[in-house]
């Protein structure tokens, strides 16, 4: 079963079902409002899909729904129209809605609201999203007025029904919307609270792309004799969907994402974390990609903009996590790159169904590192789907395979494409610079015909010949012409003289930072700060006077031979000190071999007030 996702391409675009299914039922044949079957001709779409066709005459009729269908089968429509069509002439009062659609994430609820809009104004519906992120003060505002039908994600509803400013007590049709993602999520428990809150004798729709423990037992409970439709299981295969797994080495993975990213077409790229999307949208940004993250950290505003850049094209690959794409849909995407391997076999279809909706095609392509191949594949066979393998090699970047599979393109491609558009950018600024100029031109050649007109006129009030006059003001204006010129050139002088300053500065400073020392450091190599003793000669290690360690003597320690590893006094190694009687490797006196004076050696003694022993005595 393919990813449960939300199904706006046929709802916004009109797409038909394929010339093998036979379309022998328009919406028209469906019982809808005749207003809504010529809103949706507007729109293009006139017949529906095996789902829509099946479940909307049940739906129109208030029977409960229980609905499964793959990506692109059009689900939005299928409990939408039918939705409006019952609410349709209907009255509602202050902070009870008639219609509740529920939906697992903030994006889905927008999209929902979005493609459902146009047919509610029709009919004179009003439609409102009430959903965490934004503002709650507009939520309630909107509830006091009067709302038909709430599209809600499930805390942002229950946080307005415990405020007392929405009651479900006036519900009449009740949508349940990606009802797997909702237990995927952890959304159940607040469903539930949601669900037992609903008028006993209202209609429900449920829709899910699969049957797991948790959505039957919803189903059990809150749906009365379910009329279920699902798409059949040999057309809901995603046969216009091939998959790839691309072994890579963990120093070519980020060149590889890169390029695959730079490629032309829409591409969304699942990584893990939220700061894993930062950190790749700001690598495919920094190589020119026109690229943005998307994830839960980010405001509901930010969301929103980089959810509407992306549908526009303005933005090429989308980084997402998935929590966050699982309310993406957008037309065109033809390839999802998994640059960290889903979770789970659910999570790789959820992110799988992003590309090849409505009949199109599309591409899913998985980077593993070596110790991850049989991770991907185990999570490849539990989802059921035939993946390619292809290890690159060296090759990389410019492997003819990867480039087959993804239209990759290397970074110098990339970079070739950004010159060119930095190219024609330029050449339209110069365009318009240059229409600006042509117009402003034209516009002191007829203020210039002015002035000498009036010029003239007022040399003949004053009885003066007027050509003397246009040719004394003629010489004025060459004069200012030239002084204007002057200071001209005297800025332009004087910026490119500041630019040379600058850039020598920054040269200069560039410079010194990588080859010169901190500037109370000698010259020599490994030369210790000035407030450092030490000879000239022996500078290379050496400490600082008030340091007793390292191999530096202290000034209070006096000098004479032997003195290379002296300690102080009250130090122990090499030395022992004179309440100690073994002495080390001395022998004591009454030892027979002894060799030395008790204390008259200074073999392994460094004591400074010791006797040296003199052979000659």
């Amino acid at each position: 079963m393919s990813a449960p996702t939300h199904d706006l391409a046929q709802d916004l675009a009109g797409l038909v079902p394929s010339a093998d299914d036979e379309p022998t039922t328009t919406f028209a044949d469906l019982g809808l409002p005749t207003a809504v079957v010529r809103k949706l001709a507007e729109n293009g779409v006139t017949v529906p899909f095996p789902i829509q066709a099946a479940a909307i005459p049940d739906a129109l009729g208030g029977l409960d729904v229980l609905g499964r269908g793959r990506t692109g089968s059009g689900k939005t429509l299928t409990f939408g129209l039918p939705l409006l069509a019952r609410l349709a002439g209907g009255s509602t009062a202050r902070k009870r809605p008639r219609g509740v659609i529920l939906t697992p994430t903030r994006e889905l609820a927008m999209q929902v609201s979005d493609a459902l809009q146009p047919y509610g104004d029709v009919l004179g519906l009003r439609l409102k999203v009430v959903c965490g992120g934004t503002s709650m003060a507009n939520q309630i505002s909107a509830l006091e007025r009067g709302v038909d039908i709430l599209v809600a994600t499930p805390g942002r509803l229950r946080d307005l029904i415990g405020r007392k400013s929405c009651s479900l007590d006036d519900v009449e049709v009740a949508v349940l919307d990606e009802a797997d993602q909702m237990a995927d999520l952890g959304f159940l428990p607040e469903v539930t609270e949601l669900l037992d809150q609903l008028p006993a004798d209202g209609q429900r729709m449920l829709f899910s792309a699969t049957m797991e423990k948790e959505i039957d037992t919803l189903v059990k409970r809150y749906l009365s004799d379910p009329v279920s439709h699902e798409v059949d299981a040999a057309k809901g295969a995603v046969t216009t969907m091939s998959h790839h797994v691309l072994v890579v080495k963990p120093r070519d993975k980020a060149p590889v994402t890169t390029a695959i990213a730079a490629r032309k077409g829409r591409t969304i790229v699942f990584v893990r974390t939220q700061l894993g999307a930062d950190r790749v949208a700001e690598q495919l940004r920094e190589a020119g990609v026109r690229a943005d993250a998307l994830h839960g950290g980010m405001t509901q505003g930010a969301r929103t903009r980089t959810l509407a850049d992306f549908k526009d094209g303005k933005i090429h690959a989308l980084v997402a996590t998935d929590v966050a794409a699982r309310g993406i849909h957008v037309d065109g995407i033809d390839l999802v790159l998994n640059v960290d391997p889903a979770g789970d076999h659910k999570d790789y279809l959820h992110r799988s169904g992003r590309t090849a909706r409505a009949g199109q095609s599309g591409t899913v392509v998985s980077l593993a590192l070596p110790h991850q191949r049989r991770t991907v594949f185990r999570l490849m066979e539990d989802a059921g789907v035939h993946a390619s393998r292809h290890i690159l090699g060296r090759g990389g970047l410019f492997d003819d395979e990867l480039a087959r599979i993804t239209g990759a393109r290397s970074l110098t491609e990339l970079q070739a494409d950004s010159a060119a558009q930095a190219a024609r950018h330029a050449e339209r600024e110069v365009a318009r610079l240059t229409r600006e100029l042509e117009r402003a031109q034209t516009r002191a050649a007829e203020l210039r015909g002015e002035t000498d007109r009036l010029v003239a006129r007022a040399a003949e009030e004053r009885g003066d010949d007027p050509a003397e006059a246009l040719a004394a003001a003629g010489a004025r204006r060459e004069a200012e012409a030239a002084a204007d010129a002057a200071a001209l050139e005297r800025e332009a002088r004087k910026r490119d003289r500041e630019d040379r300053d600058r850039d020598r500065d920054r040269d200069r400073d560039r410079d010194r930072s990588r080859n010169q020392e901190r500037d109370d450091r000698e010259r020599r190599p490994y030369q210790r700060r000035e407030d450092r003793s030490g000879n000239s000669n022996g500078g290379g290690y050496q400490r600082r006077e008030d340091r007793p360690s390292g191999y530096q003597r202290r000034e209070d320690r006096p000098s004479g031979n032997g003195g290379g590893y002296q300690r102080r006094d009250d130090r122990r190694p090499y030395n022992r000190r004179d309440d100690n009687r073994t002495g080390g490797f001395r022998r004591h006196d009454s030892r027979g071999d002894s060799r030395y004076d008790h204390r008259g050696s200074r073999s392994f003694d460094r004591r400074a007030d010791k006797p040296r022993w003199n052979r000659g005595n």
